[in-house]
């Protein structure tokens, strides 16, 4: 047993209360992370609890930088389609939904392994869906997998996930070799074959056939268009289309005019309109009211979705993401129509679609938007924050360019070169990038726009949060009481407690922000029972990536709730399971390689 230590000093007790507040704000999601985090340490930095060097130590350290360098490489790959043919194979025909399962699973956490799995998934969303449909078969069954099989797949390498080079830059900011390209495979290989396999032989069970938006868009296409009428001599006859107040209804959305032959489209404020004109406005008809009463409009009968015009008009679906600047607006307080040029249909929250006005709405994280825009709508949005998903209903798979060959040999550089002892990992990545660019792969606008800055602000700022519960000592705190526990029952029990912490945590916040403020914890709980301490970091590097349970802990996870028409709880039935799995082998394999002792 361990003798208890002197109170806790008012720096950790600080400390303690800022962390708290963190985590709270954290979990709320209603302010970005990274100025949740960046603003705790700077808290920390005032109250005197760390020195500036300390709070900033992150800005300095290789993991950033590193996780900014393969963001380019990841928006090479996403831009040239260099991972298109392996997804044409890996889908194919496919009979049954395990083989399917496996054959699309087992490349999705190879390529996990060497590139971001955001893009990954966020190519695989729309094409999965699209194949899904096309074979009869409900996006559900496959794309929570996918999000798992890319989060396995990241823990293989030090560069499959962000978590991973955050756990080795702590590593050499304490004077410790960092985490090598393939050091970490021995232990997330087998983690992440075992995964695969659970959850190929266990989804098929436990995951309910979800109809997608997409499906009830499909099949309820009167529910979103009608065509009306303006009457001759009526009110509205002659008036342009802000005067005769049809600009800003609720619900609905002017597509287009038909006049005569002629078409007009998109409609200007300024339109005047003619009697017998035919107007199309697209949006939930059923629980809008303002149509039928609006005077000097007569309903006319329905159009059907293919009656307008593709190169006018296309249907995207859209997934609200955590750094989205629509989070707890509604669409009329977004000024959405006006700022991103499209107008919203229907809105589909775990699983089920929203039956209200939708402009009184406030959007949420995850939620899936069913809206109409222009065809150049994808371009313009993709690569910004707003959604992080960004899809075409029914369009065609991407082509790959001719550069794409390009794009795969600079990656297998950026591996080979540390694993080969020519370059450690921080400078190939950035020489990496810095020759996509000068390639013109990809312009150095699209490089700066292809980086997360959250998640490198997240993963600077918690280095700060980090040194601050070293100097405060409430690692030490905290060490103790994990100690005291597993005293009695060995080193593995101190390794499992560290796992279920992390586990926990990393549900709860982001996984690099779970990784940074257990790590000083698990180091002095290693110093304080006298064990080695590179084995608890590897378990946390595993452990922080291992977010199932539910579809905010990860961002793949919220990827997909939506376009898989999922609820919440569908994520514990299988995620629990897998969840099991990993607290399991890390907990049992990771002191096979590393020793603590």
């Amino acid at each position: 047993m361990f003798e208890p230590t002197s109170p806790m000093t008012w720096q950790a007790n600080f400390t303690l209360f800022v962390l708290i507040v963190t985590v709270v704000l954290l979990a709320l999601e209603r302010i970005p992370p990274a100025m949740t985090v960046l603003t705790a340490t700077i808290v920390l930095l005032v109250a005197g609890v760390v020195t500036p060097a300390e709070a900033f130590s992150g800005f300095s350290n290789p993991a950033p930088l590193t996780v900014a360098a393969l963001y380019v490489l990841a928006r090479a790959v996403e831009q040239t389609g260099g991972l298109q043919p392996m997804v044409s194979a890996a889908l194919g025909r496919g009979n049954g939904v395990r083989s399917s399962l496996l054959r699309i699973l087992l490349p999705t956490a190879t390529i996990s392994a060497f590139v971001n799995n955001t893009p990954i998934v966020a190519m695989l969303v729309p094409q999965i869906t699209e194949w899904a449909d096309r074979n009869g078969r409900s996006p559900s069954n496959f794309l929570m997998p996918i999000s798992f099989a890319a989060i396995l797949g990241g823990v293989t390498t030090a560069i499959g996930t962000s978590t991973n080079l955050v756990v080795s830059g702590l590593l050499q900011a304490r004077h410790q070799p960092a985490i090598g390209m393939f050091e970490i495979t021995k232990a997330g290989l087998p983690l992440a074959l075992v995964g695969i396999v659970a959850v190929v032989l266990i989804a098929p069970l436990v995951l309910p056939e979800r109809r997608p938006p997409r499906r009830i868009l499909q099949e309820s296409e009167r529910e979103f268009v009608v065509s009306t009428a303006v009457s001759k001599g009526g009110a509205l006859d002659g008036r342009t289309v802000e005067a005769g107040g049809l600009r800003h209804l609720q619900g609905v959305y002017l597509v287009e005019i038909e006049r005569g032959d002629d078409l007009i489209a998109p409609v200007s404020p300024a339109t005047v309109l003619r009697g017998g004109d035919r107007l199309t406005f697209v949006g939930n008809a059923d629980l809008v009211m303002d149509l039928r009463v609006q005077r000097g409009l007569e309903l006319a009968e329905e159009h059907h979705l293919a009656r307008l015009d593709a190169s006018r008009h296309t249907f995207f679906e859209v997934v609200v993401g955590a750094d989205s600047p629509l989070l707890g607006q509604t669409l009329r307080e977004s000024q959405f129509r006006g700022t991103y040029q499209a107008a919203v249909v229907a809105i589909h929250r775990a699983g089920q679609q929203v039956k209200t006005k939708l402009g009184e709405v406030s959007l949420r994280l995850a939620d899936t938007l069913l809206l109409l825009s222009d065809p150049g709508f994808r371009d313009r949005w993709r690569h910004r924050n707003d959604f992080l998903v960004i899809s075409t209903l029914g369009a065609a798979a991407p082509p790959v360019s001719r550069k794409a060959w390009v794009v795969g040999l600079i990656a297998a550089a950026i591996v080979l070169c540390p694993s080969l002892g020519v370059l450690p990992i921080l400078q190939a990545s950035l020489l990496g990038a810095l020759v996509l660019v000068l390639l013109n792969v990809l312009t150095p606008g699209e490089a700066v726009a292809s980086l997360d800055m959250n998640v490198i602000m997240v993963i600077a700022a918690a280095f700060g949060l980090g040194a601050a519960m070293e100097t405060s000592g409430l690692a030490d705190d905290l060490a103790l009481m994990l100690t005291t526990t597993s005293a009695t029952l060995g080193p593995r029990a101190a390794l499992l407690g560290v796992v279920l912490a992390t586990v926990t945590l990393t549900e709860i916040i982001t996984n690099n922000a779970a990784a940074v403020l257990m790590f000083p914890i698990a180091m002095t709980t290693a110093a304080r029972l006298h064990l080695a301490t590179r084995p608890f970091a590897m378990a946390i590097a595993l452990a922080a990536s291992a977010s199932f349970l539910t579809p905010v802990g990860y961002q793949t996870n919220t990827m997909v709730y939506g376009p898989g028409g999922y609820r919440f709880g569908d994520y514990a039935r299988l995620g629990g399971l897998l969840t099991a799995v990993v607290i399991t082998l890390t907990t049992v394999i990771v002191p096979l390689w590393w020793p603590v002792h």
